[in-house]
């Protein structure tokens, strides 16, 4: 494997920004009650278990290790989606910012999809073709963007919430029948999705031809490095 001479600054500085967004999360819940915005309570205190357990659980269980790379670009996707976008509003306070997190999910969800493929296919457990692979970490990226939009129409419909932009304002009546701008959204973050996922997929594949992607494969080439026994063949 390949060396990586920067990797403790780097490391230091990774660690130093999850850290900010921690303190950043945990300074939120008291202003959450202070302001008595319940949802953004919850969704903060949400937010901030998923940050601090979701790399415990995936190791304790799955016996995965996340890179510090990792962790840094799941804690900056949670914070920029849950906290800044629904705590804090901003998907209906900044033009685009729903876009661009559907267009980063995406990239982010062919990017997983890719991994668990590829370490099946490195450990014999999986055999398949290169431009399958790609496909396969294509079609669970958009899967699991298709059933965050059942989600959104779900909790509109059971709550009054405005997660589809069915609303122009949160002060309106839902009128779900005339649900346009609703579909319209939707559609828009399915394309979203399937953009992204298709950016990751494609870098998949170049990877397995073996082709130049530098951030692709230096985020492919740390998991493996610290994930040796996940890609011990398993064949007998």
């Amino acid at each position: 494997m390949r060396k990586h001479p920067q990797l403790p600054r780097l490391e230091r500085i990774n660690r130093a920004l999850i850290a900010v967004i921690k303190i950043i999360l945990l300074l939120a819940i008291p202003l959450s009650v202070y302001e008595k915005n319940w949802i953004a309570l919850f969704v903060t205190v949400l937010t901030l278990s998923l940050v601090l357990f979701l790399p415990r659980l995936l190791h304790q269980r799955y016996r995965v290790n996340l890179p510090v790379e990792f962790q840094l670009i799941i804690v900056i996707f949670l914070y920029s989606s849950l906290f800044l976008g629904m705590a804090r509003n901003w998907y209906l306070r900044i033009p685009g910012w729903d876009s661009l997190m559907h267009f980063f999910s995406g990239i982010a969800l062919g990017f997983a999809g890719f991994l668990i493929l590829y370490v099946l296919y490195k450990s014999g457990r999986l055999t398949a073709s290169h431009l399958l692979i790609a496909f396969l970490a294509f079609c669970v990226a958009v899967a699991m963007g298709t059933l965050w939009e059942i989600f959104e129409f779900t909790i509109d419909r059971l709550f009054g919430a405005n997660m589809q932009r069915a609303q122009s304002s949160l002060t309106e009546i839902p009128r779900y029948g005339s649900g346009h701008c609703a579909v319209q959204d939707t559609m828009y973050d399915l394309i979203l999705d399937s953009v992204g996922a298709l950016i990751a997929s494609t870098a998949g594949y170049l990877y397995l031809k073996k082709k130049d992607f530098p951030l692709f494969n230096n985020l492919v080439q740390r998991f493996e490095e610290q994930n040796p026994d996940l890609f011990k063949n398993k064949k007998r």
